[in-house]
């Protein structure tokens, strides 16, 4: 007697369907939102990349910690380790405008957090991307997962004025369930989305809000010393 595969529940293909919407491209975006975005000069990068260092023979993966803010609009994305904790960056991306590219990060495996706001309502997506190696083939491929997703949170602060500026870094917004209840973050991403929210209102941003500078070796701290 043949045996039936398992039924895959609506719920389930919804939820696979969902997470793989966040491996390239982040929080869904319709053409209105993104055309506003480019007319405010708000430029954020959410898009992870599959790339090769070979020297040490293996896949990792890239992010590029990015966005800005206008008063009445902003986006940002930024990057942390499988444990909530922020990535050093490889290296950091000045520019002459602000609103844009800050810093790209490298790793075998990325938590993307994108964040969103118009007005003082936000939405909020937290994603795990990691590396899955295929047998047919030697490149891998992104397996993503939705970890957190919050729809019209809200936060009554203007935080982009300059009174609320001591704020930043130290709030964020309050997200609902459908039934009126509070969502709760994951505790290991609540610093980052603060950090985050904070860069929702940083107004012409600049530099870097999450991504950490990393440790110098030895030789280069002689260098940035100025020993021989």
């Amino acid at each position: 007697m043949n045996q039936r595969p398992p039924l895959t529940l609506v719920k389930d293909r919804e939820k696979v369907q969902e997470g793989l919407k966040y491996a390239q491209f982040g929080i869904a975006l319709g053409r209105p939102v993104l055309r506003a975005l480019e007319k405010r000069g708000i430029y954020c990068h959410a898009g992870v990349s599959i790339e090769h260092q070979h020297l040490a023979k293996r896949y990792v993966l890239r992010g590029t910690e990015s966005g800005g803010a206008v008063a009445d609009m902003a986006r940002y994305c930024a990057y942390l380790d499988s444990e909530g904790r922020p990535l050093p960056w490889l290296q950091p991306l000045d520019a002459l405008s602000g609103n844009g590219r800050h810093a790209v990060v490298i790793a075998p495996d990325l938590v993307r957090v994108d964040m969103l706001r118009i007005g003082r309502t936000y939405e909020l997506a937290i994603s795990r991307h990691v590396l899955s190696p295929l047998e047919t083939r030697s490149r891998p491929l992104i397996n993503s997962t939705l970890l957190f997703r919050g729809h019209q949170g809200t936060l009554a602060v203007e935080l982009w004025k300059e009174d609320q500026r001591r704020l930043r870094g130290s709030i964020s917004p309050v997200f609902y369930t459908p039934a009126g209840e509070v969502k709760q973050l994951p505790e290991m991403f609540e610093d980052a989305v603060r950090k985050i929210t904070g860069a929702l209102s940083c107004l012409g941003c600049k530099h870097t809000h999450v991504a950490a500078t990393p440790a110098l070796e030895p030789a280069q701290r002689e260098v940035r010393h100025g020993g021989s």
